[in-house]
């Protein structure tokens, strides 16, 4: 087929070990992924970068996400250095405040205020990485996250500024990455609807804040892609996925946009039953949610659907579904989305 006009694609690798996970990751550069992606869930992001950046040579190694608040600045700052030297300058790092839920009840972490406390961790992380190999003293932060940096020096970092990018799903935290940020990225259910006429004019309101042009922040939509010959079992695949975040409170705002409130509130319905788990879901998803939050269908219909991030997105997050999936149907649709990309590539 001739391949429609789209942005440049990265990949979030999966594995059932560290060894599957890389290999996939070199499959997908070797294909054209200009980005590969680490997620912190099952895994940490930074180890998984770590990991990737050893495997490959040439496409960016990010972090989508790291939780920003479950390390601290300067653990986060030194794991972002210690990527970057491995990789050879290539790293970016993703960070994203999770929700109340994962961060207190999952970590011990604080939660409070998460837009200042992002701000001034994003501060820190720079500020650290700008000052660490001169031995001087500094500050960063501020009355949430301080930070004071007195008696250290780290010799000869790779890079004093290494592009730090935001996950951002409201508008109150689309605005502080126009602000602040590197880069935008975005959550894996979406739509270029939404990118277009929601998050931009966010990010743009926080780029005019900061008296910045939009060629200062890159654009990163994500999204989850599912392939398969036959539709509805792709359809079938990526309804897991959606099942797990339509179980989650903080995406309501998400459904809303999409006029998915009633299908997320039968999701949650479900999952409020005894016994039922956050990735087994798929049954309770009305087709409609995963058609309008996910890319699913045939190759050609998938290459078709990307083009619609044509002049809004800098690049695409792709991720493959996995929640409820068997090892063996996560293979197969991780081997079509590389094949994807390798027939898309520039």
């Amino acid at each position: 087929m001739n391949a429609p006009a789209v942005p440049r694609l990265g990949y979030a690798p999966w594995g059932e070990d560290l060894a599957e996970l890389t290999t996939a990751g070199r499959a997908a550069e070797e294909a054209g992924a200009d980005t590969l992606w680490a997620s912190e869930l099952h895994r940490s992001a930074t180890v998984t970068a770590a990991a990737l950046a050893c495997a490959t040579t040439t496409a960016r190694i990010g972090t989508a996400v790291a939780l920003a608040f479950v390390r601290s600045p300067m653990t986060c700052a030194l794991e972002l250095l210690d990527v970057d030297e491995l990789s050879d300058g290539r790293a970016v790092l993703g960070l994203g405040t999770g929700v109340r839920r994962l961060n207190e009840d999952w970590h011990g972490a604080t939660f409070d205020h998460p837009a200042q406390r992002l701000r001034e961790t994003v501060d820190c992380v720079r500020t650290f990485i700008a000052r660490c190999a001169d031995g001087d003293p500094f500050e960063a932060g501020g009355p949430l996250v301080p930070m004071r940096v007195r008696g250290y020096r780290r010799p000869l970092p790779r890079r004093t500024r290494v592009p730090l990018h935001l996950a951002a799903a409201g508008p109150l935290m689309c605005r502080l990455a126009g602000e602040i940020a590197d880069g935008w990225i975005g959550h894996e259910l979406g739509s270029p609807a939404h990118l277009r006429d929601t998050v931009l004019p966010a990010l743009r309101t926080g780029l005019d804040r900061a008296e910045r042009r939009p060629e200062e922040l890159e654009v990163v939509a994500s999204a989850c892609v599912s392939v398969h010959p036959d539709p509805a079992e792709a359809l079938r695949r990526a309804a897991g996925n959606v099942g797990f975040y339509a179980s989650v409170r903080t995406y309501e705002p998400l459904f809303a946009a999409h006029g998915l409130s009633e299908p997320q509130r039968r999701v949650m319905e479900e999952f409020r039953r005894p016994g039922a788990r956050a990735g087994g879901l798929a049954t309770a998803v009305d087709p409609a949610m995963t058609r309008a939050l996910t890319l699913c269908g045939t190759r050609d219909q998938v290459a078709e659907l990307l083009t619609g991030y044509a002049g809004i997105a800098d690049s695409i997050k792709l991720t493959t579904p996995v929640h409820g999936l068997t090892d063996h149907e996560i293979r197969e649709s991780q081997a079509h989305v590389v094949d994807l990309i390798r027939e898309l590539r520039p």
